[in-house]
């Protein structure tokens, strides 16, 4: 297919979803809630079609030489299926956020104004690997009032296909507008390039992925982006954390799904706790085939390899952990604002004025006391899923459910008051 073929397919697409998203936009929260339980036992009755589809997206992965953590990231089991579905089930039981009042006042002249939640209108997902997020991505947005335009990466093609026309079915069926649920098959670059350039259409483009393509669609997009972002994840090891919480902490944070953007990264040590707690930390992260990159100081502990000035920002998405001994609280909160995404980052500390300076200093979207990052999740922070993790701090921060997917309008009523 031509590149001008492609922009007038997905052009036809975001118009007739953003077509649908005037009536969606008004739809009872009865109906929309149907909806989603309806296209969560869909997913149910179709799982064997969808993990056949996903098999074909396995297999072809395979054969490209796609490393272990993002083959993970793709897989499709009966259990994840079900959470997708769980996820919608969520959702639906979640209160509507579209009419929310923010905030009212009557002012001296007579006049009331409220600030209520309105949807966004249409928006546009483009993301990578993970075929559940067609499913979070699609009951979220309905059920905040909003159409979506939906495109997956190649890598999972027939995953997303098979699910976005299972639940475009189911909800449609169940009541939700014609077109408001699309998906665009085509995987060439140049779709990605048709979307960043529907001003007028989209109300707003949301990238999931590797920060490769969020960059460029930072870069490129003419259509207001929401930037999700990568994880580069600490966690710093305090000199009276308790090594126990600490290493189980660390092994959860690293190894759970090394390939998602809230594994850890980067562990950070007091140097008072290094020479007892780096020992337990290699030979428990060996046993799970984790490679330690240190620094000088905790290469003089235990051996491992040493850490470059790149290892400190990068986001591995594998069973690779970089190793850094601080002299104190200062020298780790330092490292972390200067090396960190903005994502998740943690403590672990006896220490309470120790965890209110960290979480007051630290910058970034999600900051724990004494437990791991892997829980900076929609499904987890009670969300029923996620939109993405926004890691800017205009609009939306953190991880983006229901009320993140609108925005605000004011209604204001009057009796005739003109202003003077």
């Amino acid at each position: 297919m031509l590149a001008a073929g492609i922009e007038t397919v997905v052009k036809n697409k975001a118009r007739m979803a953003k077509q649908a998203a005037a009536a969606l936009g008004v739809l009872s929260s009865s109906v929309k809630d149907k909806a989603l339980l309806s296209m969560a036992d869909a997913l149910l009755a179709h799982s064997q079609e969808i993990l056949e589809a996903n098999a074909k997206d396995m297999e072809a992965a395979k054969a490209k030489g796609t490393k272990a953590s993002y083959l993970d990231r793709l897989k499709l089991t009966e259990a994840r299926i079900e959470q997708m579905a769980e996820g919608l089930r969520q959702t639906a039981s979640l209160p509507d956020p579209v009419a929310e009042c923010d905030c009212g006042t009557r002012r001296p002249n007579g006049l009331e104004i409220r600030k209520v939640r309105v949807p966004l209108g249409l928006v546009g997902i483009i993301y990578e690997a993970r075929p559940n997020v067609t499913a979070d991505a699609a009951g979220l947005c309905l059920k905040s009032g909003n159409a979506v335009l939906l495109r997956g990466g190649s890598e999972a093609i027939h995953s997303n296909t098979a699910i976005s026309r299972i639940l475009a079915k189911a909800a449609y069926e169940a009541g939700i507008p014609q077109g408001a649920l699309q998906f665009v098959e085509d995987t060439d670059r140049a779709a990605v390039t048709a979307m960043t350039h529907l001003n007028g259409i989209l109300d707003v483009i949301i990238p999931r992925g590797g920060a490769g393509l969020i960059r460029h669609i930072v870069e490129n997009s003419s259509v207001p982006v929401i930037e999700t972002g990568t994880g580069v994840c600490h966690t710093y090891v305090d000199e009276s954390a308790d090594l126990e919480m600490a290493l189980n902490i660390a092994i959860n944070a690293k190894t759970s799904r090394p390939s998602v953007c809230n594994a850890m990264e980067t562990l950070l040590v007091h140097a008072g706790a290094a020479e007892k707690f780096l020992p337990l930390l290699k030979d428990a992260m060996e046993a799970k085939g984790v490679e330690l990159r240190g620094c000088d100081k905790a290469r003089a502990v235990v051996d491992m390899k040493e850490a470059t000035e790149e290892d400190w920002s990068t986001e591995y998405g594998d069973l690779i952990l970089s190793v850094k001994v601080v002299e104190s609280l200062d020298e780790a909160i330092e490292h972390i604002n200067h090396y960190n995404t903005g994502h998740s980052e943690s403590i672990v500390t006896k220490n309470l004025e120790n965890a209110n300076r960290f979480q007051r200093e630290v910058d970034a979207a999600a900051v724990y006391v004494n437990a791991s990052t892997r829980f900076t999740d929609g499904f987890e922070f009670g969300f029923g899923a996620e939109i993405g993790i926004s890691t800017q701090k205009l609009h939306a921060r953190g991880p983006m459910g229901l009320r993140e997917l609108t925005s605000t309008k004011y209604l204001i009523m009057g009796e005739g008051q003109v202003r003077g």
